[in-house]
C-alpha cells in the first residue's frame, strides 16, 4: 500500500516550478498553482482559454449555492449548501493574424511556470509559433493581493522574436463559468457596464441570491483603443497591441471582487461600493502591487518559516505547505472558514469539517493568534443553526454539522451528518486549545463559554444510559474512523464529550469567581439552571470509556475486539482506494480502521495518557490502519516520534510536505490538502520538534531525522516568537521578538529570552 510520489517539478527551495507543458498533469498543475488570500482563490488554469482537460475555477469564500436532495425522514437533510465556481476575472483571448493561443492546439516551446513563494506571485512563459513561422514570446504573471484582499492583478507580456506585427486582445470577466460537479452555471447577470476607466458587471447565485461584483481597469505599455463587447453574463475590452521585434510591450489588468453573501446590500448599494472599490484599483500601479505582495510575504516568513537543512525537497515542500495556509487564511474576515480543499477545487464542496480545530487551528494558534480566533469566530457566528440542528436530531443544544459552508448541516451521507457527534467536542476542544496558549479570557467569557454550555446540552441529550453497564454513553454513532457504522459508545466521542463536560463546568466556575458579570450575563442569555450543571457533573463522571485493563489498549468501540479481523497488508494495492473498489457495506465488517480514532485523543490530550500507555495503543491500531484519509498519517508520525519509532516516524512523514507537490494520493487535480497541509506543519513542529501544548506550559522534546543536517522552526507563544533550532548536537531555542516565556524541554523547566539557551540534543534523540 505504499504511496508512490509522481515527481515533475523542480526542486527549489523558493519556488514551485514546472517545466513543460504536460496535458496529462495539467489539472494536478492548476491545484499546485493555485492563488488565494483568504476572500478568494483561483486555480493556475490558462487564463487565454484551453480546449483540453480543465478546471477553470475561481472561488470566494462564503459564496454558496443550494442543492435540494429531498430527503422524507426527519433529522436527514433535505437541502445541502457549497461552494460555487464564479466569475473567471483572468479572462484573456489573445490572437495573432487571426491565429488564437490554445495550448491544446497551438505550437509552443520553451513552456514553464513558477510559483514565488516570497512574492506571492505565478509567472507561467512560453513562446508561441505561429503557423506562418512567426514566434512570439508570452508572459502572464498573476496575483492575489494579501494587502487588499479584494484585489487581483494580471499582466501579459509580449516580446515578437523574428517580427514586428501587433496581437489582438479581448480581456473581460466572465460570469457564465460552469460549475464542473452540477454541469451549469449557476450565475444570473443582474447588471454589466462601463463606468470611467471600468468595467464592470454584477451577478447573483440562481438559488441562493448571494451576489458578487467584479470589474478591471487596464493599464499599458502604449495607449489603448478600447472596444466594449457585452453578453448576458460577460463584459470585456477588445483591443491591439502594435508589436515591435525584440521589445517587450505588455497589459495589466487590475480587478476589484466585491461579494455579498449575507445580502447586506441592495443590488444599486452593491454596485455602487464596487465601483468605488474600482475606483481605488484604477490609481495603483503593477509596480506598487507586487512590492505590496513581497513585504507581505517577507514579514510572514520572518515568523513563520521551517529551514531545513540537507533535505532539498522537503524544504520546499513544507514552506509550500505554510504558503498555503497563509493563503487560504489569516483571519482577516473573521467569520470564514477554511474548506477540505481550501478555494482550489470543488470536490468536498468548500465545506468545512472537524479538520478545522483538530488540524489547522494548531497552525495558526502558534503562527497567527488572531486568525486563531477568527476560526472560532466562525463557530460562534453558526451557533444559531448548530442549535436549529440539534432540534431537528431530537437534542437540545447546539450540533455542530459534520461538513458546512454557512453552519448548516451540508453533507448529504446520513450516515456522516447524523452519526458522527464528534464535531462539538472538536470546538469544545478548539477553543481550550486556543485559550489555554494565548489566554484569550475574553474571548472565552464573551462568546467562547456560550458555545460550551450549548454543546454540553447537546451531549447531555444525545446520550443514554446503559441498562447492564449502568454507565453514560453515545448508541449508534460514527467515531472519526469512519469504517465502523452505527457502533455503541465509541471511545474517541465518549472520551471527548467527557472532556467537553468537564471543560464547561470549569470555565463557568472560573467565571463565576472571576468574571461575575460575563458569568451572569451567559447564564441570563442560555437559561443555564444549576440542575444541568450537576447533570454535566453526572454524566462526565460515569461516562463509559472502554478499555482492557490488562492491556490498557483501548476499545474503539463496544465490541470492535471481537469483530473479524483482516490483514491489511493481504489486500491487493489494485483495490485502493477501498471506497471506490469494495462494496459499501462491506467496509464495515472487519477490525480495519480508516484513520486514527483512539490514537486521535491520545495526541489531542497527550499529557494524560503514559508512554507505556501510548505505544500499547500505538502497536494494537497502526497495523490495522490503512491509511485512507490523507489525515492519517501525520498521527501516526507524531506517536511514532514519541514512543521511539524513528524508521516509522519519518515513513509516515516521508510524503507528508509533498503529498500534492508529488500528487502521491492521484488527487490533486482535484484541489490542494488543505487540511492535511496543516497536518505536515504538525508532524514536523509536534513530531520531530516534540511540542506538546495541552500541558501547563508549552513544551518540546525535539528529536533529529537522520536524513537531515538541522532544522529549524519558530513558534508564538504568550506573545514571544521563539525559534528553536535542532543540529547533530543540540537544540538551541530563543525568543526573537524580545521578551521571555518559561518553557519545558526535555522534562527541565527553562525561561528563554533573547540571549537564548542551548542543551544538548537529548540522549537517544538522534533518530535512525
Amino acid at each position: 500500500m505504499a504511496k508512490v510520489a509522481d515527481k515533475y517539478l523542480k526542486v527549489d527551495p523558493w519556488a514551485i516550478i514546472e517545466e513543460g507543458f504536460d496535458p496529462e498533469r495539467n489539472r494536478t498543475s492548476e491545484s499546485i498553482f493555485s492563488l488565494g488570500n483568504e476572500y478568494m482563490g483561483v486555480r493556475g488554469y490558462a487564463e487565454e482559454g484551453y480546449s483540453g482537460d480543465t478546471l477553470q475555477g475561481s472561488y470566494f469564500n462564503g459564496l454558496n449555492e443550494q442543492l435540494d436532495i429531498g430527503n422524507h425522514y426527519k433529522g436527514i437533510i433535505r437541502s445541502l449548501r457549497y461552494m460555487v465556481n464564479a466569475v473567471d476575472w483572468l479572462y484573456t483571448r489573445l490572437s495573432v493574424d487571426g491565429e488564437q493561443l490554445d495550448l491544446a492546439k497551438s505550437n509552443v516551446t520553451d513552456y514553464v511556470r513558477r510559483l514565488d513563494l516570497r512574492k506571492g506571485t505565478y509567472r507561467r512563459e512560453l513562446i508561441w509559433h505561429l503557423n506562418d513561422g512567426k514566434s512570439l514570446k508570452v508572459v502572464f504573471t498573476r496575483l492575489v493581493s494579501m494587502t487588499m484582499s479584494h484585489l487581483g492583478l494580471q499582466r501579459v507580456e509580449f516580446e515578437p522574436l523574428n517580427f514586428s506585427g501587433s496581437v489582438d486582445i479581448c480581456a473581460g470577466l466572465d460570469f457564465g463559468i460552469i460549475h464542473e460537479e452540477r454541469g451549469e452555471c449557476m450565475w444570473n447577470s443582474l447588471r454589466s457596464g462601463v463606468s470611467g476607466a471600468s468595467s464592470a458587471i454584477m451577478a447573483s447565485t440562481v438559488n441562493t441570491g448571494n451576489k458578487l461584483f467584479s470589474s478591471f481597469t487596464l493599464q499599458s505599455s502604449q495607449p489603448l483603443q478600447l472596444t466594449a463587447t457585452e453578453s448576458d453574463k460577460f463584459i470585456g475590452q477588445n483591443f491591439t497591441l502594435n508589436l515591435t521585434k525584440g521589445e517587450v510591450s505588455y497589459f495589466t489588468k487590475l480587478v476589484m471582487n466585491y461579494s455579498d453573501s449575507d445580502s447586506a446590500h441592495t443590488d444599486e448599494e452593491l454596485w455602487s461600493k464596487g465601483l468605488s472599490l474600482a475606483e481605488t484599483a484604477s490609481q495603483l500601479t503593477d509596480t506598487q502591487i507586487i512590492a505590496d505582495q513581497t513585504a507581505y510575504w517577507k514579514g510572514i516568513w520572518e515568523t513563520s518559516d521551517i529551514r531545513i537543512e540537507g533535505d532539498p525537497e522537503n524544504q520546499q515542500g513544507i514552506r509550500f505547505c505554510i504558503f498555503q495556509l497563509y493563503q487560504t487564511y489569516h483571519g482577516d474576515h473573521p467569520g470564514f472558514n477554511i474548506g477540505a480543499k481550501g478555494l482550489t477545487g470543488e470536490v468536498y464542496r468548500g465545506l468545512a469539517f472537524w479538520d478545522t480545530e483538530s488540524y489547522c487551528l494548531p497552525f495558526y494558534m502558534f503562527n497567527n493568534p488572531k486568525a486563531a480566533r477568527s476560526l472560532l469566530e466562525f463557530r460562534y457566528k453558526t451557533l444559531p443553526q448548530a442549535m436549529q440542528r440539534a432540534k431537528e436530531v431530537d437534542c437540545e443544544g447546539a450540533c455542530y454539522p459534520i461538513a458546512t459552508i454557512d453552519g448548516t448541516e451540508s453533507c448529504d451521507l446520513w450516515q456522516h451528518s447524523n452519526l458522527q457527534l464528534h464535531v462539538g467536542t472538536a470546538v469544545s476542544y478548539g477553543i481550550w486549545h486556543y485559550v489555554k496558549n494565548t489566554g484569550d479570557k475574553s474571548f472565552l467569557h464573551s462568546k467562547g463559554a456560550e458555545m460550551l454550555i450549548q454543546i454540553s446540552r447537546f451531549y447531555a441529550t444525545r446520550g443514554q444510559w446503559g441498562q447492564r453497564s449502568g454507565e453514560y454513553g453515545y448508541f449508534g454513532v460514527m467515531g472519526p474512523d469512519e469504517f465502523q457504522l452505527m457502533v455503541n459508545n465509541n471511545c474517541y466521542i465518549n472520551l471527548m464529550a467527557q472532556q467537553s463536560f468537564e471543560y464547561t463546568l470549569e470555565t463557568l466556575r472560573e467565571m463565576k469567581e472571576q468574571a461575575p458579570a460575563a458569568f451572569a450575563a451567559v447564564v441570563e442569555k442560555t437559561e443555564l439552571h444549576d440542575e444541568e450543571l450537576t447533570d454535566w457533573e453526572n454524566k462526565a463522571q460515569n461516562m463509559r470509556i472502554p478499555v482492557d485493563e490488562v492491556t490498557g489498549v483501548y476499545e474503539e468501540h463496544d465490541g470492535f475486539f471481537d469483530m473479524p479481523h483482516i490483514d491489511i497488508h493481504s489486500i491487493p494495492v489494485t483495490e485502493f482506494p477501498l471506497y471506490s473498489n469494495w462494496s459499501y457495506d462491506r467496509l464495515y465488517r472487519y477490525d480495519m480502521i480508516k484513520q486514527p480514532d483512539v490514537l486521535m485523543f491520545m495526541f489531542l490530550y497527550s499529557g494524560q495518557f503514559s508512554k507505556e500507555a501510548k505505544l500499547a495503543n500505538y502497536e494494537y491500531y497502526e497495523p490495522r490502519c490503512i491509511h485512507e484519509s490523507s489525515l492519517s498519517p501525520s498521527i501516526h508520525s507524531i506517536l511514532a516520534s514519541e514512543i521511539g519509532k524513528p524508521e516509522e516516524a519519518y515513513s509516515f512523514f516521508e510524503f507528508a510536505t509533498r503529498l500534492d507537490l508529488d500528487n502521491y494520493n492521484r488527487n490533486t487535480r482535484e484541489g490542494l490538502h488543505t487540511t492535511s497541509i496543516a497536518a505536515a506543519w504538525m508532524n514536523i513542529v509536534y513530531g520531530f520538534g516534540g511540542m506538546r501544548s495541552d500541558g501547563a506550559r508549552l513544551s518540546f522534546q525535539p528529536t533529529l531525522p537522520e536524513r537531515w543536517d538541522e532544522y529549524s522552526f519558530q513558534v508564538l507563544y504568550e506573545g514571544v516568537l521563539l525559534r528553536i533550532v535542532v543540529d547533530k548536537n543540540s537544540v538551541t531555542i530563543t525568543a526573537v521578538n524580545g521578551g521571555s516565556t518559561e518553557i519545558i524541554v526535555y522534562g527541565q523547566s527553562i525561561k528563554v529570552d533573547a540571549s537564548g539557551k542551548t542543551l544538548p540534543l537529548g540522549e537517544g534523540m538522534l533518530a535512525g
